[in-house]
């Protein structure tokens, strides 16, 4: 099971949760959850369709998404 925990504008709360499941199945909740084991730190800025992530395992990259949004997430990828 992975654990994204992000803080920032453009997702449903400011402070959540992200759990995604070893069947590829995802879930979201309001606020922290524990425990959790810090695997990575990232930032995403997300504008328009260009989504540019900085992390700190997977270096920089920008991808392009399907759909139009303004993010600005800082996250914690973890167990």
């Amino acid at each position: 099971m992975k654990k994204y925990i992000e803080i920032g504008f453009g997702n449903t709360w400011f402070i959540r949760t992200e759990i995604e499941e070893e069947d590829g199945t995802e879930r979201e909740i309001k606020g922290f959850i524990k425990p959790f084991v810090l695997k990575s730190i990232y930032l995403r800025i997300w504008i328009g369709r260009k989504v540019l992530v900085i992390d700190s395992r997977e270096g920089m990259k920008i991808t392009t998404k399907n759909r139009s949004n303004i993010k600005l997430i800082l996250g914690f990828y973890g167990l």
